[in-house]
């Protein structure tokens, strides 16, 4: 469970791109040893929408959200079911190579890839990444830079480095001709295809809230809440008299969905009597959705529905997580050999 668990870590990196910025990527986790879920699962992802799925059961493309009574043709450019096959047959070679060097031969061990790149705020194409792990930890990460046309390899267990495969593959040449443009003309089009999902923008509802703490501490807990925002980039402050305070003082700053498309984040500090007596405490938060920073003074009464509604909905994102942990679906800022 451990192993799976982590993937959900990689999977917040791979939608932490640029205020402004999409991104298209394709993630595949192979799974070696006796399990209930299918021996290769693979996803395909515009931002944190995912629209595509593949395993090694069905052994073809399912499309979220069109079912095949609905009319709707896809493109065979858009079939990624061949990519997906080659993706499984790449992961299963590297996975049995790690393995051997292991010399793992019981149990269950996960390999995990994810590919990807990044369309920037002015239209301009970004990095593309990719990353190799095994049971939770890393193995390669690739770095293409379009700009300086620039491709750098960061192996993380050099010792087993595949020196003949890197060797005769010129991999600036195959990311700069394939990979990264095929990328971008991918991401671009879904764009189209999914703008008023995509594109869309939904302004936070912030409040800046208190909470007595109990009696014996003699202070309280101020929290920064937005809510029911999307897209999910958002900068939430908590200030002191005007002035930042330190993220070493906050607690939480974790993004949740909410279930419905959009997130929510709060940010808390606690403070005594004394302190909040003396200084005056303000929130701002700054999202695409808002022409202007909004700030919002204190109030002096916690809402003890929207406390209540806040945990169920943390409770189900939790929930959430830890069910597509468990599938061993990977996803993390990283991006693959594109070959569609």
């Amino acid at each position: 469970m451990q192993k799976l668990i982590f993937l959900f870590c990689l999977f917040d990196m791979s939608c932490s791109n640029r205020m402004g910025s999409h991104s298209l990527w394709m993630m595949g986790t192979y799974i070696r040893g006796k399990t209930p879920f299918p021996e290769f699962m693979a996803y395909v992802m515009l931002d944190d929408i995912e629209f595509g799925y593949y395993d090694s059961n069905e052994q073809t493309m399912v499309y979220k959200d069109i079912h095949k009574d609905s009319g709707r043709v896809i493109d065979a450019e858009d079939d990624y079911t061949e990519f997906f096959q080659q993706l499984y047959g790449r992961i299963h070679l590297r996975a049995s190579k790690i393995k051997h060097y292991f010399n793992h031969t019981n149990g269950i061990d996960i390999f995990q890839r994810a590919t990807g790149c990044e369309l920037l705020n002015n239209d301009r194409p970004g990095p593309m990444f990719t990353k190799d792990a095994y049971n939770g930890e890393s193995v390669v990460i690739d770095h293409y830079d379009a700009d300086h046309d620039a491709l750098r390899i960061e192996w993380r267990w050099p010792d087993i480095e595949d020196k003949p495969w890197t060797q005769r593959m010129n991999f600036p040449l195959h990311y700069r001709m394939k990979y990264h443009p095929h990328c971008i003309k991918y991401l671009r089009k879904h764009l189209v295809k999914e703008r008023n999902r995509v594109l869309k923008k939904v302004k936070p509802r912030v409040r800046l809230l208190q909470k007595t703490l109990p009696l014996d501490s003699g202070g309280a807990k101020v929290t920064c809440l937005a809510t029911s925002f999307y897209p999910r980039h958002i900068n939430l402050t908590l200030l002191r008299d005007g002035q930042s305070v330190s993220d070493h003082q906050i607690t939480g700053g974790e993004l949740l969905p909410n279930g419905d498309e959009t997130y929510q984040m709060r940010k808390s500090l606690e403070v005594s009597a004394e302190e909040l007596q003396h200084h005056h405490y303000t929130c701002t938060a700054e999202h695409l959705s808002l022409d202007n920073k909004l700030e919002i003074s204190l109030e002096r009464e916690w809402d003890s529905g929207t406390t209540i509604i806040l945990s169920s909905v943390t409770a189900v994102a939790v929930f959430v997580c830890l069910v597509g942990a468990t599938c061993g679906i990977i996803i993390w800022r990283c991006g693959c050999h594109w070959s569609p």
